[in-house]
């Protein structure tokens, strides 16, 4: 009892073996079992030309008892008509040995035939079976790797599903606010650049409006123009509030 149990354990574990190796490649177990029955019916197909030798063989034999039968009746027939009774005894007595002979042979040929058309037919259904089966092999392994392929897409195309909770998102999100730093950092020279322009602007054309004012003035005194013509308070006017100031700081 104990070595039973010992050796039904033993076997459940060669049974286990034996089905990863089936499962881990099952196309190539197929391709196995295809060229073992490949080599089984090059086996029979020889076994099936040897078995036709013996066919002919009895084939040519039942053709030489056609022959000898013929030649004896025609023997027979001979000594009959020349009036040798005892010689015509003799060979109709071979004649009779021959037939049997020849309807032993037939019958024999008879099985050899139907057992070669049979055996002829079985292989030619396995060669039958073999060619759809590799043909199923074909289809099958397409189908696997096909299979196999589409499944490694959806496992690639669901790593590269960008949300937050991935790797792909999470660097996605930095890249996203490198863009954003950058971009500020343009935002930020660019309205530094435009800083104390209106400043600027006004200093301009407060010199411009003194240069005007300097110049009414030498007008004035080379008697060009009278003062109550010279409009330089409308024109002070026009330089704005930081320009007003920078003019009145000058005239204190």
């Amino acid at each position: 009892m104990i070595v039973h149990k010992f050796w039904s354990a033993f076997m459940a574990q060669i049974n286990k073996i034996a089905n990863i190796f089936w499962e881990a490649d099952p196309i190539a177990q197929m391709q196995y079992e295809y060229d073992r029955a490949v080599e089984q019916l090059k086996e029979g197909r020889l076994g099936l030309e040897q078995y036709r030798g013996l066919v002919e063989r009895v084939n040519r034999q039942v053709s030489a008892n056609r022959s000898h039968v013929k030649k004896l009746e025609a023997e027979t027939k001979a000594y009959l008509k020349a009036g040798d009774r005892a010689t015509a005894a003799k060979f109709a007595l071979e004649l009779q040995k021959a037939k049997a002979e020849l309807a032993a042979n037939d019958q024999q040929l008879l099985l050899h035939e139907t057992a070669y058309g049979n055996n002829l037919k079985k292989i030619q259904h396995a060669n039958e079976k073999l060619i759809g089966l590799r043909d199923k092999i074909q289809k099958y392994d397409a189908e696997l790797k096909m299979s196999t392929a589409e499944a490694e897409i959806a496992k690639l195309a669901e790593g590269f599903n960008m949300n937050l909770t991935t790797d792909f998102g999470q660097i996605e999100t930095v890249i996203q606010q490198k863009i954003d730093q950058n971009r500020g950092r343009v935002r930020v020279a660019a309205d530094l650049s435009s800083e104390g322009l209106a400043e600027i602007q006004a200093e301009e054309r407060m010199q411009s409006v003194l240069a005007e004012e300097a110049l009414t003035n030498f007008e004035v005194e080379l008697g060009l123009k009278s003062p109550e013509t010279t409009p330089v308070t409308s024109a002070a006017k026009d330089l704005g509030p930081a320009a007003e100031k920078t003019a009145e700081k000058q005239t204190s």
